[in-house]
């Protein structure tokens, strides 16, 4: 299996498959969007993986995106800071947190501010999958997250 599409890394490999549906995936450790994105592809996803926001907004002014997995905690900008671009740049992009640290101030301000979801690494891959489902139109259930 081929990796995700790395944007803003140094290493890059990418995945072809015209029919599926695209995900973006902003993180800045090396292993969660490896694992995150090979997680995506399994279910048929097209992954556009980025290690640093700023390719992930070059990216953004050319394409549309439907999802994006955002990082909430990263190095050159934090994922609220990228989720206020989104807003003003393309709300009608989903955008799901992922972090490895259970913040609940954070989380309260990214689902005010219109995030579709939140979840904790590690989370539950059907979970996670059924969120991106949610965010792309084609489930009924509530997003995560949301109380």
């Amino acid at each position: 299996m081929r990796g995700p599409t790395e944007r803003g890394a140094p290493k890059s490999k990418t995945i072809k498959n015209p029919s599926a549906e695209v995900v973006c995936l902003v993180d800045d450790d090396p292993s969660v969007r490896k694992s995150v994105g090979r997680l995506l592809e399994s279910a048929g996803y097209t992954v556009n993986s980025f290690s640093d926001p700023k390719p992930f907004l070059e990216h953004l002014a050319k394409s549309s995106v439907p999802v994006a997995v955002l990082d909430i905690w990263m190095e050159s900008m934090t994922g609220m800071e990228l989720l206020a671009h989104l807003c003003a740049r393309s709300p009608e992009t989903r955008v799901i947190f992922i972090t490895g640290h259970e913040d609940p101030a954070a989380q309260a301000t990214v689902m005010q501010a219109g995030a579709f979801g939140f979840l904790i690494k590690p989370f539950d891959d059907n979970e996670f999958l059924g969120l991106v489902d949610r965010a792309l139109g084609h489930g009924t259930a509530q997003a995560a997250g949301k109380d």
